[in-house]
């Protein structure tokens, strides 16, 4: 009985079910879903990204194992991740200059891309990065620290060295294992370090925008979005602009003073000097792991700043996958689409219905290529003209812009950072030794806002989400005529 199993098993059928295709499926389908589980994917993270690229192998024996029939149940669905995924493999192939680095005591580093002036994203846009310095295959995501008004031909990220990867990037920009000598001059040398990016993504419209009163939650390295929305802000007021927010409260959680700096290194005097006059803006920031504030208080302010040399706009992000290029992606889809139709079509006339072609699996199998070939052929034509767009649209805007202006004045601003931020403190009240007591926070609220509608941005860990969710649920059900709407929403991500 069990040698007959796996005979059975290990036998390849011409008809019907192909059993050995789908143990092989199976096995890759099963060795993914383990490497996903969070204390795998959490703790060992390379693992589980390789193992990822089984994909392949799950959905081509898939193909073989079930044939064209009972495939063709799910192959919408997969056609439209061969796009994106093509789409997403086009853009980076481009190689991306950072611009400058800048590296925190509280092992932040700073990096600023170099991007296209067509480029378009929002305040709440994420990245995914490459270094190839560091890896070939792995890709890390990241929330976008800048506002698309800081300048049209960068923006920038702020990683915290946590793991592995991003230890290596720390060394690799300092050019110093330990990254405690000489690192300005190090920084100073280092004009070799190129990325590749995928994206940006995230929200077509900046919904952070449409409220005019805001609670932004942070905790530790998630206030990098909430710099890019204040940001936006500030923005937006100091060139007059339509902008609804006016009542801002920021909640900061951190586990040691020396994180600070991610919020003292934003400069609001500079972007909006009237900023007292035109907005309500509140900061309250809570140090969970200290009871007391350190002694030297001016080594909080302190940054390590590298170069800051521009690039040639040909090295900028590709706009590919950015936001604001509907049409193109239009186009893209609906070409790849049609060549899917026409090439199934041709195959059955002059090949599968001539030769009598009858196998599930082989039949699936040539469905499967022709969902991939069209994508490449057609799409990857479309993509080339999308290439060609770019070019001529960026090189026009550089013979009538101000591209090395903009991006070197951008550095003159980053370096200077670090003299210009009285405002900062004087907006932010910091205790030490507890966590936010959200809902004493949100009482408070309530009482001094009224009946508002208030839109509660959160990017932290998911313990901080869900403490604010369910405040924000609570008082929205036990709310009284004269007390606010907490609209709650999530920035985060997590691996």
């Amino acid at each position: 009985m069990q040698g007959r199993l796996i005979s059975e098993i290990s036998a390849w059928q011409y008809t019907g079910v192909v059993n050995l295709a789908g143990v092989i499926s199976l096995t890759a389908g099963l060795l993914m879903w383990v490497t996903s589980l969070r204390p795998v994917r959490r703790q060992k993270f390379e693992l589980f990204f390789y193992t990822h690229q089984l994909y392949i192998v799950f959905v081509v024996f898939l193909v073989l194992h079930v044939g064209v029939l009972i495939f063709t149940l799910v192959a919408g669905g997969i056609f439209l991740f061969i796009l994106d995924r093509f789409l997403r493999f086009s853009q980076s192939r481009r190689t991306v200059n950072i611009i400058s680095a800048s590296y925190l005591p509280c092992g932040t580093v700073e990096l600023v891309l170099s991007k296209p002036g067509n480029l378009q994203y929002n305040a709440l846009s994420f990245i995914f990065l490459q270094v190839r310095n560091l890896s070939w295959l792995q890709w890390h995501p990241f929330s976008v620290s800048s506002s698309p008004l800081d300048g049209k031909y960068h923006l920038s990220v702020l990683i915290k060295i946590l793991g592995e990867w991003t230890e290596k990037l720390r060394g690799c920009t300092l050019n110093d294992p330990n990254g405690e000598h000489q690192l300005e001059q190090s920084l100073l040398h280092q004009h070799n370090i190129t990325a590749s990016v995928e994206g940006p993504y995230g929200h077509e419209s900046p919904y952070h925008l449409t409220y005019e009163n805001l609670i932004l939650v942070a905790g530790g390295i998630g206030i990098s979005p909430f710099l890019a929305i204040l940001s936006d802000i500030l923005h937006l007021v100091k060139a007059g602009k339509p902008c609804i927010p006016r009542n801002i409260l920021v909640v900061w959680a951190v586990k040691k003073s020396d994180e600070l700096p991610l919020l003292y290194s934003f400069d609001m005097e500079s972007i909006c000097p009237f900023l007292s006059n035109v907005l309500n803006l509140e900061i309250q920031t809570y140090v969970t792991q200290e009871s007391e504030p350190p002694l030297e208080r001016g080594r909080l302010t302190k940054s390590v700043n590298s170069f800051g040399s521009p690039a040639p706009s040909k090295h900028g992000i590709s706009i590919l996958v950015g936001t604001g290029n509907i049409p193109w992606s239009g186009i893209y889809v609906v070409v790849s689409t049609i060549g899917l139709v026409l090439s199934v079509g041709l195959l059955h006339i002059f090949y599968i219905n001539p030769y009598g072609i009858e196998y599930g699996w082989y039949r699936g199998l040539l469905f499967f290529a022709c969902m991939v070939l069209s994508p490449v052929i057609l799409g990857g034509t479309v993509i080339g003209l999308w290439h060609l767009w770019e070019r001529k649209t960026s090189a026009r805007e550089e013979q009538e812009g101000d591209w090395p202006k903009d991006v070197m004045g951008s550095n003159e601003e980053r370096v200077q950072k670090d003299s210009n931020h009285d405002l900062v403190p004087s907006l932010n009240t910091i205790q030490y030794g507890c966590r936010p007591d959200f809902k004493e926070i949100f009482g408070s609220i309530s009482e001094r806002w009224g009946y508002v509608d208030i839109g509660v941005i959160v990017c932290g860990p998911p313990t901080l989400q869900t403490s604010v969710a369910k405040e924000c649920r609570s008082r929205n059900l036990s709310r009284k005529g004269t007390q606010p709407i907490f609209h709650y929403n999530s920035h985060s991500f997590a691996l």
